[in-house]
């Protein structure tokens, strides 16, 4: 097919993000056929790349923040919630210098997140207020514990060359903490799978145009996706070949991520969950404020393809 649509694809260099990268392997060894597109993969280094990216059409869907995208919906930027692309996966890292043993030794340091409108600043909020500890931006009245965003692969080299121990540490999708860990400067504190069980994180979305010109390359592509979800937790030891390549990161950090423990992140059910985005809506709305409205999740989310393609 001469004419088949280009389909551009955001995502970061996170585990959150493996089943694009098995499926872009598929394809490109020719162990799957796209005969409605073809994919591209786009790396970006930060989530505000990311967003922008979506607004202004320069991509046609992306791996994104599940409250990023909420956001831009509210932005009125045209897009649908296809798939999960993973359950759980991400990690609350202390630093080995800033002396933290308990939630409470948090108190007058930074943290970082990678994105104000994230589920690891949901979870890290939650983690802090149960504590009677207020979270926030240095500056801000009342906060005890100081919250910075910095992009997900800028963290460890941030904690690296904190020799102040000014950084408690920070919390963030793997294999980002698992590297930190590897290379001796961070230690594993909370694992987000033990603060929400199977909570979601990233999702699949896809511009409305795309979706309305070429609905049959937007069911291929979830297909493809969906299979590469089970793929992975089948043989994860093969997906780690993958994940260090596509990911740029050690073979051995990657399987540690996908399988010490093994659920601490899943791939095998990704189909969108609407009280999931309901309580992480629900919650930035309520008790974080940082959500000044709602919208309208059954609109945005769209589970046609992924009941089509079979996801759990």
């Amino acid at each position: 097919m001469a004419d088949k649509p280009v389909i551009k694809v955001g995502h970061l260099k996170i585990t959150d993000h493996l089943i694009l990268g098995v499926t872009d392997l598929k394809i490109k060894k020719e162990k799957e056929t796209l005969n409605y597109c073809s994919l591209e993969t786009v790396i970006k280094t930060g989530w505000m790349e990311v967003a922008d990216a979506l607004a202004d059409a320069s991509l046609d869907g992306a791996f994104i923040l599940a409250p990023t995208a909420m956001d831009l919906v509210k932005a009125e930027v045209g897009i649908k919630l296809i798939l999960f692309t993973h359950k759980a996966g991400s990690v609350l890292v202390k630093s080995k210098t800033a002396n933290i043993e308990k939630i409470e030794d948090f108190a007058g340091k930074f943290v970082l997140i990678p994105y104000q409108l994230s589920v690891h600043n949901m979870l890290f909020h939650k983690l802090l207020t149960e504590k009677g500890l207020k979270p926030g931006r240095s500056g801000e009245p009342g906060v005890d514990v100081f919250l910075e965003v910095m992009a997900p692969m800028m963290m460890p080299d941030a904690l690296k060359d904190d020799e102040d121990g000014e950084i408690a540490g920070f919390i963030v999708a793997e294999p980002i903490g698992s590297q930190a860990i590897a290379a001796g400067y961070g230690e594993e504190f909370y694992l987000s799978k033990d603060l929400w069980p199977n909570h979601p994180c990233c999702v699949f979305v896809v511009r409305d145009e795309i979706i309305g010109k070429h609905p049959d390359a937007v069911q291929e592509l979830t297909n493809s996706l969906v299979k590469s979800g089970i793929a992975i937790e089948a043989k994860p030891s093969a997906a780690a070949v993958i994940g260090a390549s596509f990911l740029g990161q050690d073979k051995a950090v990657v399987e540690r991520v996908l399988t010490e423990p093994k659920d601490r992140i899943t791939t095998g059910e990704l189909f969108p969950v609407i009280e999931d985005l309901a309580k992480i809506q629900d919650y930035m709305f309520d008790e974080m404020n940082i959500m000044k409205s709602k919208i309208d999740l059954e609109k945005f989310v769209d589970t046609q393809f992924a009941k089509e393609a079979g996801a759990k």
